[in-house]
């Protein structure tokens, strides 16, 4: 009998789900699946024949997917937590990118500010310089517990992603969560530098949450297939500006009479955003430019 249930981790080619009942099967994906190059991926919601025994069960129709994300390969997530700390020295630049994918997957953000503890200015310069970013900005502290309240509140009733540099704590924060012993990596306190450890994507259920460890976000490229062009549409901050520019297609770039650079330059937004935003831009057109080579 085929049931309905969702993927909580896949390796070498096995798949472990769980049905609406909370049960769980090992299942392998049909042939038909690799014939139409289409990936199961942790967190898709599935229909499956349960196997027989000792025999492994079958993935029989992947349901549509409200999020995709290839590099990690995970679907369905419906709020993204970039999770930043004082140590390792932010990567300001993931944290846009990230920001990019969110708004790019209709996936709600939430900045996270770990170990706020160690400096306490960190979380007030990000909530400032993200306020026209719409993006909400939560400090808290998996050892001392600051914060954790408020932090499960805003996770009730989505499927969370946590994201971010190597050793900022991600895999921590999980633990306290849920409960489960997971492994922590520490940083390097001589290059300054998180260690990877978390090696495979796992759906993680407990006491009404519902958490993705997954690795691979701390090397996260925007798409080569999206049009430059098409940046500026998820920075809010300039959607909100970009019809008083002279030109109806701006990059907000080196054009003349842009409104969002003389926002910018009257500080009515954060330059080393838009300086990352900058960046970001020369990037994409050069993988726009080689979409072919």
């Amino acid at each position: 009998m085929i049931q309905n249930g969702q993927i909580i981790e896949g390796r070498g080619g096995l798949y472990t789900v769980l049905n609406d009942a909370g049960e769980s099967f090992i299942l392998r994906a049909k042939n038909r699946f690799r014939r139409e190059g289409i990936t199961p991926l942790v967190a898709d919601k599935v229909r499956f024949t349960p196997g027989q025994l000792e025999e492994h069960g079958w993935l029989e129709e992947i349901l549509p997917r409200s999020s995709i994300s290839i590099r990690p390969p995970v679907a369905n997530i419906s709020q993204l937590i970039i999770t930043m700390a004082p140590e390792p020295l932010p990567d300001m630049l993931l944290l846009d990118k990230l920001l990019v994918f969110a708004r790019q997957q209709q996936i709600a953000p939430l900045l996270l500010i770990n170990k706020a503890d160690l400096d306490e200015g960190l979380p007030f310069e990000l909530k400032t310089a993200y306020a026209a970013a719409e993006v909400p900005v939560l400090a808290v502290s998996s050892v001392s517990g600051r914060g954790m309240a408020r932090l499960i509140t805003l996770m009730e009733g989505h499927l969370n992603c946590f994201a971010g540099q190597s050793g900022v704590g991600k895999s921590t924060l999980i633990a306290k969560l849920t409960g489960l012993d997971l492994k922590i990596g520490e940083v390097s306190h001589k290059i300054r530098r998180g260690r990877q450890t978390t090696r495979h994507t796992t759906l993680i259920q407990h006491e009404g949450l519902r958490v993705l460890d997954t690795p691979g976000f701390s090397l996260f490229e925007l798409p080569g297939d999206m049009e430059p062009e098409h940046l500026r549409d998820y920075y809010p901050e300039y959607v909100s500006k970009q019809a008083n520019c002279r030109f109806e297609v701006c990059l907000h770039h080196q054009e003349p009479a842009c409104a969002v650079v003389a926002a910018v330059q009257a500080g009515d937004l954060d330059k080393d955003r838009h300086a990352r935003y900058q960046q970001l831009l020369a990037l994409q057109k050069e993988k726009w430019s080689n979409r072919y080579a």
